[in-house]
């Protein structure tokens, strides 16, 4: 099963981009303003592993909708409107993983989690506010996520051709909803995930 990269659909109004829509490309100007110095983590504490409680998939949701969204701070009932994005991700996520969605023959939600105390160490930030739950008596922060959906027909087919005769039958995979907070960016965190995401796949192979 081959894996191929999906991006979401962004809503940005910064008028410094182009958009794509049948290619689902963005492109954004590297600008200083984009480029931030890196909190360097220490990865032995990491777990990436799928989803395997609601309060770890809702924090999961939390950190897409910081990822996938620009907000300015001032503007009114801001906080309603990330909640009410952050439900609406945490249903249809659930309805994926428990194959109520057509299209989807199997989906998982994949978590990069570190301890909140040592993220508390390095900044005080809206994400582990926003991005932490509990888990074996332990609070933890998700610091990156992402989909492996399994699937007969690609989403806009954005493999190009869709295959002819029996091979166009067979399941084929992709990666979608990538992302990982943007403190903690150039600590390898998105190689780490998408390398774990190639074994869950290979696991649905077999």
């Amino acid at each position: 099963m081959a894996l191929l990269y999906s991006s979401p659909s962004l809503s940005i109004t910064s008028p410094n981009y182009r958009y794509y829509p049948s290619r689902r490309l963005c492109l954004y100007p590297i600008t200083a303003t984009h480029v931030v110095a890196p909190h360097l983590i220490d990865k032995s504490s990491l777990i990436i592993s799928e989803t395997s409680s609601e309060d770890q998939l809702w924090a999961a949701a939390c950190l897409r909708v910081r990822s996938f969204h620009e907000f300015k701070p001032s503007t009114f009932g801001i906080q309603d409107h990330k909640r009410y994005l952050a439900e609406r991700e945490f249903e249809a996520l659930k309805e994926r993983i428990a194959g109520k969605r057509t299209g989807f023959n199997r989906v998982s939600c994949l978590n990069a989690t570190l301890p909140l105390s040592q993220l508390l160490s390095l900044f005080d930030d809206d994400l582990c506010a926003q991005c932490k739950f509990r888990e074996n008596g332990e609070d933890r922060v998700v610091v990156g996520t992402l989909d492996v959906n399994q699937c007969t027909n690609l989403p806009d087919e954005i493999s190009g051709k869709k295959p002819e005769g029996i091979e166009g039958q067979f399941a084929r995979g992709y990666l979608s909803n990538v992302c990982v907070a943007k403190e903690l960016h150039r600590n390898g965190l998105g190689y780490d995930i998408i390398a774990k995401s190639k074994a869950v796949a290979q696991k649905w192979v077999w």
